[in-house]
Formats: C-alpha cells, structure tokens, sequence
C-alpha cells in the first residue's frame, strides 16, 4: 500500500495503428466484458473447458553424471536446485561435466536457480563464467551465455513498478482523497492507491487498494490515465493507472498506519485545492470528460489461443456514444 508518485507522460498511437485498432473495437464491441466488471461465478467459470497449455519447456535428456535441467524453445537449459541432489564437493566436477555437455548440445543459456540453502553454489558458479540475473526472498537465479559466435539477447529481469490509484466518486460529486502518512509533500492530498501484488489484475489491484486505505467498497467504472515515470525505487521504472470506481458505501475506515487523513472533496474544491497536485487534478478532468463523451476504457478477460493462458484486454467503449448519437 505504498504510494506512488506523479507527473505524467502522453503515447499517442500513429494512424496506421489506431486505424487498425478501430477495426478491432467495432469487431468486439458486442462481446462481454472483463469478470472484473461483470464477473462470471466461480461454478460457471470451472465449467468452461480449454485444451492444455502449450508447453513450452521439456526435461532435457542427459547422460547421469550431467545435470538434467529442464529446455526451453531457445535451446536454452534451466537447473533447479531443489530438483538437484548434489552437495558441494560434487558440483563443482558435475557443473564442468554439464558445461562440456551443453557446448557440445549447442545450448544457449543456462540458468541455475539456487535456493538459501544451496549458497555455497554461487561462487562455484561465479567460476565458471556464471553472473547474476536476479533475486527473490529465498533464491538466486544466475545464468552464462554458451555462443561465443554471437552476442547474448537474454532480456532483462522486471524492471517497472506498477502502482494503481482509485478514482471514486460519489453520487454528491465528491471525490474520495487520502493524506499519506509519509507525503513526499507534507499533508497533500492524493487518490488512495498503492502497488499491484505479483499476479494480481489491474482493476482488482485498485478495488483492494482503495478498501484497505479507506474501508470503502467499490465496483469497476472505468480506466482512465497510465502515468510513466524513471528512476523510482530500487531504480526501477515506475507505472501508475488510474481506474474510475463505483463506491458502494460512503462511511470510510482509514488505515491508521499509512492514511493520515481521509474525506470526501467536492470536485470543485479539489480541482482548485492548493495540496492537490496538478497531475491529480488532470485524473479527474479526464475522467469527467470520458463521461461527457459517453466513452469508458473498459475491460475484458480473453484466453491466449496457444498458451492456453487467461490475460486482460483493455479497449475504449464507446457503446454509450453510438446509442446516444442513434
């Protein structure tokens, strides 16, 4: 529940790309919405049936003294120590077996995920040409590029933050703000929001912000801005998407540890209010005007037809346009 931070930053798509983007929305226009906003009951959705996953990895098949790994469809090969029974004084002449063997195979790259427990393995690694990829609580992932005929492509571990903020609005035309304990600006007042958990959807990010900061209980409306920023924490990239919500009761419960303050604020008094800042105030703007347009940036849940994998597809809607304007 940590906030994120302002300024803004506009990507504006070339014809070519919105045209063809058009064509798609008219296409889809008809077809149901995100589970987010209209959710489909869990009975229902274990009653849908996909075909397996395309598999993308296999168990490599190797000699017994090398290391067995699991291959990608790069030709790449990844150890997992939990799935490796070898102690230290054996790695080091299995590792240089398994490296002779991968050369020979034409193996590209290989990574080795070394838990707490396995520690003593990273040096052995860093010998043999090994370097760091990145970390989580518990392990380690390091990984050497084999080709000496080409230059490594591997892409960088996950370098953006992603953070929501809820934009809620109620019937009064008043907005729901927060004070963070710990402002970057002393006593601001700013949307509540904070980062989205690892595997946790946009929208469902912003409804469980917004209720563990103020209590209020909201339903999905609309997206409505995507900030990006560099060089926040850690370094990292940072992203930060506004979602409209619905709120669906109006007596607030503030998080005592991290929200000093919390109110209602008439739109008009936070679009003039000097500890709201200006970025924050173009959210709402933005959001009023979608609603002046009759235009939602909605959302819907489709499934990858080869990997068999559920993602989220965020489209603007203008079904509200098209029956006012008919």
């Amino acid at each position: 529940m940590l906030a994120t931070g302002f300024l803004a930053r506009r990507t504006v798509l070339n014809q070519p790309a919105f045209n063809s983007w058009s064509t798609l929305l008219r296409t889809a226009r008809k077809r149901p919405t995100s589970t987010v906003a209209a959710r489909v009951p869990l009975k229902l959705q274990s009653q849908r049936q996909f075909p397996r996953a395309y598999s993308t990895s296999k168990a490599m098949e190797t000699p017994a003294d090398v290391f067995r790994g699991i291959t990608d469809r790069f030709a790449g090969v990844t150890v997992d120590g939990r799935e490796e029974n070898v102690d230290k004084a054996s790695f080091r002449d299995k590792l240089t077996k398994s490296l002779d063997f991968w050369t020979t195979n034409k193996n590209r790259a290989i990574w080795f995920r070394v838990y707490k427990e396995q520690a003593d393995w990273v040096p052995i690694l860093a010998e043999n040409g090994f370097d760091f990829h990145h970390a989580k609580t518990g392990v380690v992932v390091m990984y050497r590029w084999l080709p000496e005929h080409e230059s490594s492509n591997l892409p960088t571990y996950a370098h953006t933050l992603m953070g929501v903020g809820g934009l809620v609005i109620n019937e009064q035309d008043e907005v729901l703000v927060v004070s963070d304990r710990y402002a970057m600006i002393p006593n601001s007042w700013k949307l509540p929001g904070g980062y989205v958990e690892p595997r946790e959807n946009l929208i469902d990010a912003a409804i469980r912000e917004v209720a563990e900061e103020t209590g209020i209980r909201t339903e999905f409306r609309s997206v409505v801005s995507l900030r990006h920023a560099h060089g926040g924490t850690f370094g990292c990239s940072d992203m930060y998407v506004v979602i409209a919500l619905k709120p669906l009761n109006l007596d607030f419960t503030r998080c005592e540890r991290e929200i000093a303050r919390i109110q209602w604020m008439p739109i008009a008094e936070y679009l003039k209010h000097p500890q709201v800042h200006e970025t924050n105030r173009q959210f709402v703007c933005t959001f009023l005007d979608y609603q002046k347009r009759g235009l939602t940036l909605t959302c819907r849940d489709e499934v990858h037809q080869v990997l068999k994998k559920k993602y989220n597809l965020y489209y603007v809607d203008r079904e509200q346009q098209d029956k006012k304007n008919s």
